[in-house]
């Protein structure tokens, strides 16, 4: 049980629930504080969020095999210098 810890959240329906039921935001401790922030902000900010497209991340399968040979031709030209030198 966690005692002494409150935490202000935003909850925010989805238009066409398909997937999701709702979204809960929770706020940071210094948006509360402020002051100035309006309860139309606080909404306009989570449907901008919902709203964005999610990032499309980078091929990491790629980068695997890469670094992998890279180490491999390193190690065999190090290998190399040390035998002929």
């Amino acid at each position: 049980m966690v005692k002494g810890v409150s935490r202000q959240v935003i909850v925010v329906h989805a238009p066409e629930p398909e997937l999701f039921e709702q979204a809960i935001f929770i706020l940071k401790d210094e948006a509360v504080e402020k002051g100035g922030v309006t309860d139309e902000v606080l909404l306009e900010e989570a449907r901008k969020l919902i709203n964005t497209p999610a990032r499309k991340r980078r091929p990491f399968y790629l980068s695997g095999p890469a670094w992998a040979c890279g180490g491999a031709l390193l190690t065999g030209l190090v290998w190399l210098l040390t035998v002929l030198i």
